[in-house]
């Protein structure tokens, strides 16, 4: 999904951006402060996040859902979450796919196709998920980054809805994907 500014907006509703101030420049995203003009000509602040997007992989191998279990410092505590990862500058979204899918997991896909792309927070960030599915799955390797540690595992639904209930998977990308897996289940498509 390309960002199409024009897509459902009503000029109405716009805000111009007068200034921004850059407040933070870090390894994964950036933060600054815009001011804003706001329709009825009053002024406010929002505070930005800005994020290179990122990819995510429902992986399907033989009726379970592979997924990856890590510590996550922002939540203090472990996730169980689909394989994911950022995009490095300029890279496609599908081949970042597969070297994510490939780095956390080990497992390399043979065709892999585009779910959905999504905005993670619009409200104060930019950053945009690709989520890809495959079920095309040949084993081989992980090799995670350097400061990256995980445990790979391969889950059925059940197990899936359980570990929502119990908090262990409790982040958008993965429940949405979960939700995806069982429409498909139901209906042996993806999407309607």
């Amino acid at each position: 999904m390309k960002e199409n500014k024009s897509i459902h907006s009503s000029s109405a509703l716009d805000e111009v951006t007068i200034s921004t101030q850059p407040i933070f420049q870090g390894k994964i995203i950036t933060l600054q402060v815009d001011t804003v003009r706001l329709p009825d000509g009053n002024t406010a602040t929002r505070e930005v996040v800005r994020h290179p997007g990122a990819v995510a992989v429902l992986a399907l191998h033989d009726g379970k859902m592979i997924v990856v279990d890590q510590f996550r410092q922002p939540m203090g505590r472990c996730e169980i979450e689909i394989p994911a990862g950022k995009l490095e500058p300029g890279e496609d979204p599908r081949e970042a796919a597969i070297r994510e899918l490939e780095e956390e997991t080990g497992y390399r896909c043979k065709d892999i196709r585009l779910l959905q792309s999504f905005y993670t927070s619009p409200g104060f960030a930019d950053e945009i998920i690709h989520m890809y599915v495959t079920e095309d799955l040949i084993i081989g390797e992980m090799s995670p980054d350097e400061d990256e540690f995980l445990e790979m595992s391969e889950i059925t639904l059940e197990e899936a809805y359980r570990y929502i209930k119990e908090g262990r998977i409790s982040d958008a990308k993965t429940i949405m994907a979960i939700y995806a897996w069982h429409l498909y289940t139901l209906t042996g498509k993806f999407e309607d």
